[in-house]
């Protein structure tokens, strides 16, 4: 997953024709390694999500904008707006049942 920073999400996640998801996450965070390659698998099986990473530490005004407050924290964006969210680890099998739910 390709890792963005708050200058460029507007354009690349706000700005997308498809729905994108975007991991909140920090390199010291242990669950949210355990979740880095559920998303990785998933990002190889959806072709029609992007995928991306923002570090919370590194994004912080980013991350308070959305309301991450806890990580691992996945939100999923589609017209410019976060439609779900995910906090916490979860299998791969729950995390695609909600990209299913906003195809």
């Amino acid at each position: 997953m390709e890792k963005i920073y708050e200058e460029e999400f507007e354009q690349r996640v706000l700005q997308a024709d498809y729905p994108v998801v975007v991991d909140f996450y920090a390199d010291w965070c242990g669950p949210c390694k355990m979740l880095s390659p559920i998303l990785e698998q998933l990002e190889r099986e959806n072709d029609d999500f992007g995928f991306f990473k923002v570090n919370v530490d590194e994004n912080g005004d980013l991350a308070a904008r959305y309301h991450v407050f806890t990580i691992p924290n996945v939100v999923i964006f589609k017209g410019g707006k976060a439609i779900a969210q995910s906090i916490g680890l979860r299998p791969a099998e729950e995390m695609q049942k909600i990209l299913n739910g906003v195809k």
